[in-house]
Order: structure tokens, then sequence, then C-alpha cells
């Protein structure tokens, strides 16, 4: 008969991912992770496998969490520069909390890559959620006359991912808002 696990293992996870989101991959050990979880070596190492696997865990769940409620904001309204605004501007105010701990998904490019096939599939994977979702947004605004008719969607919604890709390196370099979101504006000039 298989043991009842002992620990809520969605809020260890949430707990996993804030702890790599803020130390990194390599700078987070297993007693790190037992420490802060509140569990043995042993539940860690059948819960998922030992500390890659728990890593797993954290990006996923960061996925299907804030990256998913961040793609959300796009769906709130009908100009497409203000949604792409908002979006930009509140993923630079969260990478530059807790003195510019960045973007668990770009930290972990940055980090795991190219060594990891794991992490270049979960973060490929958001990222392709984050282009699809603003190309749609952009495919409208095109529709509506908001944007120049000349631009493709998908290679506008390409060049605001990298775009973002690189603020959030900066953020962790510079974890200043004032000098960051004056940023956004620029990139919102692509939009024509």
């Amino acid at each position: 008969m298989a043991r009842t696990r002992e620990f809520d293992t969605e809020a260890a996870v949430g707990r996993a991912m804030e702890l790599f989101w803020t130390r990194g991959y390599e700078a987070t050990s297993v007693r790190d992770l037992t420490r802060e979880l509140g569990i043995g070596q042993g539940s860690l190492y059948a819960a998922f496998g030992g500390k890659e696997g728990l890593y797993q865990a954290a990006l996923t769940h960061y996925r299907t969490t804030l990256a998913a409620a961040a793609l959300r904001t796009l769906e709130e309204g009908t100009d497409a520069r203000s949604v792409i605004r908002s979006l930009l501007v509140e993923r630079v105010r969260i990478a530059v909390e807790g003195g510019g701990r960045g973007c668990l998904a770009v930290n972990a490019a940055c980090e795991r890559l190219p060594e990891s096939p794991e992490v270049r599939r979960a973060v490929r994977d958001m990222q392709d959620a984050s282009r699809d979702a603003l190309a749609e947004v952009l495919r409208a605004a095109r529709e509506r006359g908001e944007i120049e008719p000349r631009h493709d969607p998908r290679t506008l919604a390409a060049y605001l991912v990298t775009f973002l890709n690189g603020l959030l390196v900066s953020a962790k370099v510079t974890p200043d808002t004032r000098a960051l979101e004056p940023l956004v504006e620029v990139a919102l000039v692509a939009l024509g």
C-alpha cells in the first residue's frame, strides 16, 4: 500500500518556486529546499524525484499561475497599446521586486541553457504562449486599424517577447522601474 503524502504538494511547489526564483537553481541546495518546505529529503525525492524534478514542477507552477495570469490581462481591454503597455509594465514591476529577482523563466534560460532540454522546452512553451496571446491582440488591433496594416502581428508579437526578455534581464542588473518603464514606450513605437 502506497504511503499517503504528508504535505501539500502544491503549496510546497509554490514555496520552492519562490526559493528558486530568488536564488536560482545552482545556489539552491536540497537542504535549502527541505528546510523551506518543511519536509525530509526522502519525501522530496519520493514526490519529485529530486531537485531537478522539483525545479521542473516550480517552472510549471510559474507558467500555470503567474505567467497565465499575466496573459489573461491581455483579454481585459480593447485598446491593444494599453493592454500591452500594462502587461510589460507589470512584468517590469514584478521583476524588480526583491532587489531584482527578474523573471523565473528568463532566469532559467540564462542559468540552465543549453544544458537542460527540459528547461528549454518549458521556457519555449511559456514564450510561445506569450507570443500567441500577443499576436491575437495585435491581429484584432490591426483589423480595428489601431496598428499599421503593414505589420505582421506574429512578427510584432515575437519582437515584443524578445524585448520583454531583455527588459527582464535588465531588471536584474538595474532593479529600478523609473529606468526601465520608459523603455516600454520606445518598444510600443514599433506598433506604428
